[in-house]
């Protein structure tokens, strides 16, 4: 049996960095004598198998013939004719198109030459039968901007006709998710909006987010003025912030998208962007199945990431109660997120990513003293129903009084006054 190692594991390993899942190219065998070896099979589109030692996967070799729009498209052929040249002659950029056997390359396009230049280059023509293949493009640079890869202008091109040809519209939601979710974890989120906007793409894919550039904000609030701009710097935040959470990115990525709906004769000011932010969320979540805890994370961070600004500001009550509309008393795993994205989107300004952002520790200092209130602790015999919630209410703003005031004559203490 002729096997090799190809795609991901064979590039990351020639990149220096950690080896992910490894998948093999099975080359002159068919599904009948894989199975006949013990491999069990588990492709459903085309002859994919695992390993029964080690599990990992052994697709057997084959080619692809478009056969209609769209990212679903295209007729499978695999059979022992296929050569492992035709079978990586089909992938998508050269440095996904890299053999390896015995530690010997095979490399028909060039794969190894394009890591070292750190270029992103289509392998050949196909490239254009598979719209998915533009988000796959924006998804690689998140991953790997920060090692300097550039897209190859030719490959740019082609991406241009690709988004001008109206074949994005086709892609089904959730593979459009999965691409963007998968870059919203990758160390540079900005890579991919921006590599997206160079193709012509941003505005089928993500129309609430490309209407932001061009949209200014305060100078003195956002030295880099741009909404556009703005949100790429918050979205890297966040990825630096909270490596690999996608959830995190997601509600980063969205939080500003009001600004979009403010009228022109308001700028550069945009009162209650928060607000009108909720609408547009609501309709990008459910046009790409965004998970729940996606969507409820973004929707509080859309939201109340004003009132985490000025959380100093706010009265007790009024800190409870936004507690209490992210639901935190009975999911307190929210906040930690809520407050990394109010960071991010502090620190995500031109000059200011080394700032402090304090309000983030005092909310999760206020929250857990609210959430040390419970009703067993409390006076409630008698009550019930309303009356039971608003003791509780009651106890836990005091709680927030305390905490406030405990930290203000520490504070004190620490300055020296008396």
């Amino acid at each position: 049996m002729k096997t090799y190692l190809v795609g991901g594991a064979v590039r990351d390993r020639l990149l220096g960095l950690p080896p992910g899942d490894r998948d093999h190219v099975v080359v002159g065998e068919t599904a009948e004598s894989m199975r006949a070896a013990g491999f069990r099979p588990v492709g459903r589109d085309f002859p994919v198998f695992l390993h029964p030692d080690s599990g990992e996967e052994y697709a057997l070799a084959r080619t692809e013939r478009k056969s209609g729009r769209g990212h679903r498209g295209f007729v499978v052929h695999a059979d022992p004719s296929v050569t492992l040249e035709q079978d990586l002659e089909r992938r998508d950029f050269t440095i996904n198109a890299i053999a390896e056997e015995a530690g010997t390359l095979v490399d028909p396009f060039g794969g190894a030459r394009d890591i070292q230049a750190r270029v992103l280059r289509h392998v050949g023509p196909a490239f254009v039968e598979d719209p998915l293949r533009v988000l796959r493009a924006a998804r690689f640079m998140a991953r790997f901007a920060g090692l300097g890869f550039t897209v190859a202008p030719e490959t740019l091109a082609l991406m241009r006709e690709m988004a001008a040809g109206g074949e994005l519209a086709e892609l089904v939601p959730e593979r459009v998710w999965q691409e963007l979710s998968r870059a919203l974890a990758a160390p540079t989120p900005s890579a991919f909006l921006r590599t997206l906007r160079a193709a012509g793409a941003l505005a089928a894919v993500l129309p609430e987010v490309d209407t932001l550039y061009g949209v200014p904000q305060r100078a003195e609030y956002h030295p880099e003025i741009d909404t556009g701009a703005h949100i790429e710097l918050v979205c890297d935040m966040a990825a630096r912030l909270a490596p690999g959470d996608a959830v995190v990115g997601f509600a980063a990525l969205t939080h500003d998208l009001g600004k979009a709906l403010t009228p022109a004769d308001e700028w550069p000011k945009h009162i209650a962007h928060e607000r009108r932010g909720l609408k547009p969320l609501a309709a990008l979540c459910e046009r790409l199945k965004v998970p729940t805890a996606h969507r409820e994370l973004a929707a509080a961070a859309c939201r109340e990431h004003l009132n985490v600004h000025r959380l100093d500001q706010l009265r007790d009550s009024t800190v409870h109660d936004l507690l209490a509309r992210c639901d935190a008393f009975r999911r307190p795993e929210r906040i930690a997120p809520l407050a990394l994205v109010c960071e991010a989107d502090k620190r995500g300004r031109l000059g200011r990513a080394d700032d402090d952002y304090p309000q983030a520790r005092e909310l999760l200092r206020l929250h857990a003293a609210a959430m040390a209130v419970a009703v067993r602790d409390l006076a409630v015999e008698g009550l019930a129903g309303p009356a039971i919630g608003a003791a509780l209410r009651k106890a836990r703003i005091a709680a927030i009084t305390k905490a406030r005031s405990a930290a203000g004559e520490a504070g004190d203490a620490a300055s020296g006054i008396s």
